[in-house]
């Protein structure tokens, strides 16, 4: 299948739920994985007669993210209604904006092996989730959850600027990390709270004219979204190989199969019948909203990456590690107020600090930790003061982990010192060796592999407290070397 004849285009829109205590126009709890249909009122039940009233929270946080992204943000906007039918959508409408969005024309940048490139974003607007559908097939019946409808989203509406499934999920990633950073979404796409549809097409090299999109509809895991697009590329271009033409239509992503299935024919806006919503006036964004936004932004995942690797002097894959969570890089920050070796105290980060955080329930138990960025400070400096060896010191930051103890007060608790003492280390380096004379014959006769012998047995004499950099200096000396 001729593939690098065709140029893929893709274009993507995320929803991402807002991290707000209420729904978007009603006092509803916007709690996860509540009992079904519990979380609602007559409001986002779609009832005769009620009225919506909009949640400060939600335009805060959308314009806290047209900022982050760059975009303009609109200081008079519309509410839209958009008419489908579904089962899931009880008032048959969902309130939306249509025309005349909150934020327009930002951008996000990824980093490609290529080198940078810079997605466009056309338009950032917010609008009521659906509710969910429920498919059981083992008893061939669907029920409707209603929980979810009413739920703030932001919509994220990138330019078709994207030109593979590799640039997609960077894109996403990239985005994902800047809602997070922001405070505004969570990012948990088992959930469902950060999703999205890509809208997929394939034109000629060589074409100017784009060719006919598909959307895949709802995909919430990264493998999922690159699977599907590349299925979908590689679709495209079957067809139109053959002779055949790309429908306009959406499209479900089946994970079992790995491919995709009709689901229906793609609508235009006409099909919507947009019109604005009479419940509620145009939006009008003070000034003071606008500025209290901005000044309250936090330092961003790429500027900050940028960051750690000059002021830090970090390589790129650490600093890209470290950054990922925005608790997690500002606890590192914190304990490089007190220990210097940067690289050093990185290392421990993505591998003692990482393994004792999994186990613990992932980076978010950053805020929870019991030991204070001095006190890893603290252990670091004996480890490099040599006080403590590294093996020791694993097994006292996992007591700190567990405990919150000071380094000092446990490495004195369990006789965990390490003994640099070089009259102390060398006693018992001339003992091993008087015991084991054979064996220093073979080694000065030229059987240099048998070195590590005498450090095992001088480290097993000393119950491992013994200094290594001691041990050996001491060991070289006395062989010969």
């Amino acid at each position: 299948m001729p593939l690098s004849d065709f140029q893929p285009v893709i274009g993507l829109e995320v929803h991402a739920q807002l991290l707000t205590k209420s729904k978007i126009f009603c006092g509803c709890s916007t709690e996860f994985g509540a009992e079904p249909n519990r979380n609602t009122c007559p409001v986002c039940l779609g009832m005769p007669g009620v009225l919506p009233v909009l949640n400060q929270r939600v335009v805060e946080f959308a314009v806290r993210t047209g900022l982050a992204l760059g975009c303009t943000i609109k200081k008079t906007s519309i509410w839209s209604r958009k008419n489908y039918f579904y089962p899931d959508l009880p008032k048959g409408y969902q309130i939306t904006q249509y025309d005349q969005p909150i934020c327009e024309w930002g951008k996000l940048a990824i980093d490609m092996p290529e080198g940078e490139k810079v997605i466009r974003v056309r338009r950032i607007h917010m609008e009521e989730d659906a509710g969910k559908n429920v498919h059981d097939a083992a008893v061939g019946e669907s029920l409707v959850d209603l929980n979810r409808a009413g739920v703030p989203l932001l919509e994220i509406v990138s330019e078709p600027d994207l030109r593979s499934a590799d640039e997609a999920v960077e894109y996403l990633k990239a985005l994902r990390e800047v809602l997070v950073y922001l405070g505004v979404n969570d990012g948990n796409m088992e959930e469902g709270s950060f999703r999205c549809d890509a809208n997929v097409s394939v034109m000629r090299k060589g074409a100017t004219q784009y060719g006919q999109r598909v959307e895949l509809k709802n995909i919430n895991s990264f493998r999922f979204i690159k699977q599907a697009i590349e299925y979908e590329i590689g679709r495209h271009v079957e067809v139109i190989e053959s002779g055949g033409k790309i429908d306009q239509e959406t499209r479900l992503w089946d994970t079992q199969r790995g491919e995709s299935r009709s689901m229906r024919s793609k609508e235009d806006a006409h099909d919507y019948r947009y019109f604005p919503e009479p419940d509620l006036p145009p939006l009008h964004v003070a000034d003071g909203l606008i500025d209290q936004m901005a000044q309250g932004l936090p330092e961003l995942p790429r500027p900050k990456l940028q960051r750690f690797m000059s002021q830090y002097g970090l390589p790129a894959y650490d600093a890209k590690l470290l950054c990922a969570e925005r608790p997690l890089a500002e606890f590192f920050e914190a304990c490089a107020q007190h220990y210097k070796d940067y690289k050093k105290l990185s290392n421990w980060f993505q591998g003692e600090l990482a393994r004792l955080l999994n186990e613990g329930g992932g980076t978010a138990g950053i805020s929870t930790l019991k030991f204070t960025p001095a006190q890893l400070g603290e252990l670091l400096t004996a480890v490099e003061k040599g006080t403590l060896s590294n093996n020791a010191a694993k097994d006292v930051l996992g007591e700190m982990f567990r405990t919150g103890k000071a380094p000092d007060a446990i490495i004195a608790e369990k006789g965990l010192a390490q003994v640099s003492d070089s009259g102390a280390v060398e006693a018992v380096v001339d003992d091993i060796l008087a015991k084991n004379a054979g064996e220093v014959e073979k080694y000065r006769a030229g059987k240099k592999q048998i070195y590590g012998f005498f450090v095992g047995q001088v480290m097993k004499a000393m119950k491992g407290k013994g200094n290594p950099a001691l041990v050996n200096e001491l060991l070289k000396k006395k062989l010969g070397e």
